[in-house]
């Protein structure tokens, strides 16, 4: 009896020493890896904000938010107005195209699918998530445009109209997955319910579904719109860069993020203004992003329901 308490006693002994040390060490490593984001955020910020107000110290807001920008002419005028409006055009044309389209995947996903068609179905429309953005702008350019170009005239080269439509398509898995998760996450009894009062499954889907789940999808669509207003490669390549102010979504525009590329090839140099342009361009996009994400946030919280 006695060795056996021993032994036990032993065994306890040593399970004790081991936890103490792990308990000790894994809580600081954890706290390191933990801290690794929201360092590299701080320092993210930090290099946007000190070099963009070397930039706004030397031109003027009155000049900064202005419609002419020419920062390599032989007097440069750095108007970011122009960047904002192509901005703006390509992701409100994205969004006119991805929410329709995902929307209407996650209803028939998730309320009309069968298991197997959701087995495939779901994986196929994801694939689209993981094309290089890249593929997607010789894509916009090599054959959305000259597609479009037979059907309108006018239409240039380089335009809004194709790079928003391609951008659109990339952006349809994050509005349809979004979308079809908040779905799910509906209650069945409520859908039951529907169902036993004599409504039809797209009754179910429209009158109960989507008004119960309308904080996860509008935040997909929050969040979808966010991602639209990033993204360089597909406007860099079919959307062009010309600076003028302009409405015409048929010519060409520059985003932001277009003009940080073409900037960082070479044509700024280290320390000019046009080079700390760059930065209060990137800080500006960052803001826009930002709010975005802290719109989805809150339109996640306080639109909740909870079962």
């Amino acid at each position: 009896m006695d060795g056996r308490t021993d032994v036990r006693k032993m065994i306890q002994d040593n399970i004790s020493h081991k936890a103490n040390r792990v308990d000790a060490v894994m809580p600081k490593f954890l706290l390191v890896m933990a801290s690794m984001s929201v360092l590299t955020t701080v320092g993210i910020v930090l290099t946007l904000f000190f070099d963009a107000f070397k930039f706004f110290r030397q031109v003027p807001l009155s000049e900064v938010f202005s419609t002419d920008l020419a920062p390599l002419s032989a007097d440069p005028s750095f108007g970011i107005l122009p960047l904002i409006n192509g901005t703006i055009f390509t992701s409100l044309i994205a969004m006119m195209v991805a929410v329709p389209i995902g929307l209407a995947a996650a209803v028939y996903l998730s309320q009309f699918a069968s298991f197997n068609k959701r087995k495939v179905l779901k994986p196929m429309l994801e694939l689209l998530a993981g094309v290089p953005t890249i593929v997607y702008g010789f894509f916009a350019y090599s054959f959305v445009t000259p597609l479009l170009m037979r059907l309108i005239p006018s239409l240039g080269s380089k335009n809004v109209i194709s790079p928003g439509i391609v951008m659109g398509i990339m952006i349809i898995p994050m509005v349809a997955s979004l979308s079809e998760d908040a779905m799910n996450a509906v209650p069945d009894a409520m859908r039951e319910g529907a169902l036993g009062l004599g409504s039809t499954r797209f009754e179910v889907a429209v009158k109960v579904v989507l008004p119960a789940a309308i904080s996860g999808i509008v935040a997909s669509f929050v969040l979808a719109i966010s991602r639209a207003i990033g993204e360089t490669m597909i406007v860099t390549i079919a959307s062009g860069s010309n600076k003028n102010f302009s409405f015409d979504i048929t010519q060409s525009m520059q985003t932001m993020t277009s003009y940080i590329v073409e900037f960082t090839s070479g044509d700024a140099g280290a320390g000019t203004t046009g080079y700390y342009s760059l930065y209060a361009v990137g800080l500006i996009l960052f803001v826009f992003t930002l709010l975005m994400n802290l719109l989805a946030q809150y339109i996640s919280k306080k639109y909740r329901e909870v079962y």
